[in-house]
């Protein structure tokens, strides 16, 4: 009988009924009944969409209304203080997510590499956990009278702590033993469901570079909650690199089974043997559960033999390398894409089918399958080799050009391109700006949906848009900001609107991605070798250029932020891919700069997302990242200023990288976080320009004259003035015109006092 697992599944649905219901719910439109009926309806119909596959191994509290994370600190009664006056259980976990008019929301960040964001767990050294298993038994015996015998997926709970923050005591793990007694707990509790229950706990943590400390927890966790019931079995996930540390601490314990991550995770083979030795049974993830592509089943086979070569095919179940949360759901509702794209594509339903089918191939050979499989496997197999050659994804001219990439380098070093671009540009002392994007009005966001779908014409369009980058101009003008932006209004997306316009880029019409909560995302599916056919920005900024005599940024993504926020091809390393854009953004800024604009801003908010997870990796991710940038960067001649933005917090560890990447003015958020960040700037001898955030844009709330003014007063105790801009923290797309047009106006105010 083949033995196949799914490690989790997507739950906002395949037309995003869940989205849609808690934003209703959230409104006041629809009642919680309502939300909970569109709920169980969601589950049931994935369950029966992997039981309908032949998977083996189905899992239950997968599923969640808003972060699994989240709902794992509610089974431990880990509820911060400031949410136990509400009474209301799914009230107070709404409150927990998204804060209310009383409670600020818990933090949230990102999990692990990937774009899906968690809420993370806070831990008082007050707290006392008390177990609630209402939703975990809930659901465990929904999917039994649907006829679904599940495992139940926990988050581990040294991957818990270690991903949680302590909000009055230093060590996270100083309450390790108190929340393994509630583990304990639960183990026992969850015994009782049946004769034999299957736990998977996700340990992602250990796919990291990890602490002695944490190895330690680890045995002592897992030696006393597989011991606890008979009933009940364990099995360990890690996923998104190898873990072998963990592998040989556990295999001296006695969990029933480790999933592996093969895809990302090469490295696991090297831990085959102390599997075997350990008796242990391998979960083998060797389907892609974080890209779009369709597996090379042929090559999944070998793989699988290889393993079984060594730990025993009896030993064995063929898995899912890590949720199918982190890819789209469904391909059924594809009807715009191109057909050869398309057949390329595998999302989360139709990875169901492959991995059945190769489970199938694997224990039972090529001859147990049916003549629908026999179809499948055949398609897959035409899929395969057409794209290995087709010429939608290969261009030898591209190729050709990366390979003639020599130099990275500005003409000239920083301290004399910046005498050159101070001359040209004639800029006060604090010269004020903003990163980009203004409000995407409704009004907007419709005039641009009716261009898209042809209902107004293009004349309609560019004057409407024409008419926007106006209004943006002259108010800039009038509120005295020094360097202007036409306000992105033609842009969708800060990357779906330049691979809208580059060749090697498909899109999707419904390929949505869980990113938060109820917030969804449509990466793009980058295919093929990345060109650009004509300038993508050039017309905008050099119109919003002829509005004003003061200077306007043109405004850029870009490559590693656009390859990190794509599906990227996986038929080549990223680095090749991401010079391929880079090249493409080089071919926009010299056209930019021939068009008469000075200043260029080339933004990597997603420059980190893309850091490994392992050291031993970082510097050939830093070495490809940072000539990308470069390439594209390196054509600007000395007298073009060239910006960047960077909307994370944490450089101590990347102020290197930052710099080498060479760009004269760097804007990064600062608003929250005072001065440590700038610090950083400061104890390396930064000699570039910064323009830290002055107000938090995530925040309705407008900042006073005098707010800005101790902002501004705080950046000029750890900077000089020579070396600072001023604007506010991130793009205000998400923002109001009513909450940004007296933001900024104070902002100015409040800089013209130092003046």
């Amino acid at each position: 009988m083949p033995k196949n697992w799914v490690i989790g599944f997507p739950r906002i649905g395949e037309q995003r009924e869940l989205k849609k219901a808690l934003e209703s719910y959230w409104s006041g439109d629809i009642k919680v009944e309502e939300l909970l009926n569109v709920a169980s309806m969601l589950k049931k119909r994935h369950w029966n969409y992997q039981k309908k596959a032949s998977i083996s191994y189905i899992s239950s509290n997968d599923f969640s209304l808003y972060d699994n994370m989240l709902d794992m600190s509610v089974t431990l009664g880990a509820i911060p203080k400031r949410f136990q006056d509400i009474n209301n259980s799914l009230e107070r976990y709404f409150a927990m997510a998204r804060g209310d008019k009383k409670r600020v929301a818990m933090s949230m960040t990102k999990w692990l590499n990937t774009n899906y964001h968690y809420i993370v767990p806070e831990l008082s050294k007050n707290d006392s956990y008390k177990l609630n298993i209402s939703k975990i038994k809930e659901e465990y015996f929904e999917a039994k009278n649907e006829g679904i015998n599940t495992k139940i997926n926990l988050v581990g709970i040294v991957t818990y702590i270690a991903f949680a923050k302590a909000v009055d005591f230093e060590d996270k793990f100083d309450v390790f033993d108190k929340l393994l007694s509630v583990y304990e707990e639960l183990i026992k509790e969850i015994s009782t469901f049946d004769n034999e229950v299957i736990v998977q706990f996700d340990e992602p943590l250990f796919a990291k570079d990890i602490t002695p400390k944490e190895l330690s927890l680890l045995k002592i966790a897992y030696s006393k909650l597989s011991n606890i019931s008979k009933n009940v079995k364990i099995a360990v996930a890690t996923y998104f690199e190898h873990s072998c540390e963990a592998v040989k601490v556990l295999c001296h314990t006695d969990i029933w089974a480790l999933g592996l991550d093969f895809v990302y995770g090469k490295k696991n083979q090297e831990i085959l043997e102390d599997i075997k030795k350990s008796n242990k049974t391998l979960i083998a993830g060797v389907i892609d559960g974080r890209n779009v592509w369709v597996s090379n089943i042929d090559e999944k086979i070998e793989l699988l033999r290889y393993i079984s070569s060594i730990v025993s095919k009896e030993k064995l179940i063929v898995s899912t390398s890590c949720s199918l949360l982190h890819v789209p759901f469904t391909l059924k509702y594809e009807k715009k894409l191109n057909k050869d794209i398309k057949e390329w594509l595998s999302f989360a339903v139709e990875k169901l089918d492959e991995l059945s089918i190769t489970a199938k191939i694997y224990f039972e050979g090529e001859n147990s399958l049916n003549e629908k499989e026999k179809e499948f496997l055949a398609k897959n197999r035409r899929a395969v080799h057409f794209r290995a050659i087709s010429d939608k994804i290969h261009n030898d001219v591209v190729k050709q050009r990366i390979k003639s990439v020599k130099s990275f380098d500005r003409d000239l070093p920083f301290e004399k391109r910046i005498k050159l671009q101070k001359e040209v540009l004639n800029l006060p002392v604090l010269p004020t700006t903003t990163i980009g994007s203004f409000p995407q009005t409704t009004t907007l966001r419709r005039v641009r949906r009716e261009y898209k779908n042809q209902i107004i014409s293009k004349e309609e369009y560019n004057k409407f848009i024409k008419n926007y980058i106006d209004e943006c101009i002259s108010f800039q003008e009038e509120i005295e900001l020094d360097v202007l932006v036409h306000g992105e209004p033609e842009r969708n997306d800060m990357v779906e609107y330049f691979g809208e316009l580059l060749e090697g880029f498909a899109f999707s019409t419904n390929g949505w991605v869980q990113s938060y909560g109820s917030r969804c995302v449509k990466p793009p599916l980058l295919y093929g070798n990345v060109s650009r056919e004509a300038p993508m920005t050039v017309e905008w900024i050099k119109y919003a250029q002829s509005k004003t005599q003061k200077v306007v940024k043109g405004m850029l993504t870009g490559p590693v932020t656009i390859l990190n926020w794509s599906f990227v091809r996986d038929d080549q390393p990223k680095s090749i891919t991401a010079k391929e854009i880079a090249l493409a953004i080089a071919d926009e800024i010299d056209d930019l700069q021939k068009a008469g604009i000075k200043i260029i801003q080339v933004d990597e908010a997603a420059f980190k997302e893309g850091y490994p997870l392992r050291s031993s990796k970082i510097k050939e991710y830093e070495k490809w990242a940072v000539e990308s940038f470069k390439i594209s960067t390196s054509v600007a001649k000395a007298k073009t200023q060239i910006h960047t933005h960077m909307c994370y917090s944490d450089f101590n560890d990347i102020i290197q990288t930052i710099e080498d990447m060479d760009a004269d003015v760097i804007t990064i958020e600062t608003s929250r976080s005072g001065n440590r960040l700038l610090k950083v700037f400061k104890e390396v001898g930064y000699q570039k320009e910064i323009g830290p955030g002055v107000y938090d844009i995530h925040s309705p709330r407008i900042p006073s004259v005098d707010e800005i003014k101790e902002q501004i007063s705080k950046l000029l105790e750890v900077l000089p003035k020579k070396q600072l801009w001023i604007n506010p923290d991130c793009g205000l797309k998400t923002r109001k015109w009513e909450e940004v047009k007296p933001s900024l106006k104070n902002m100015v105010e409040a800089v013209k006092s130092f003046r």
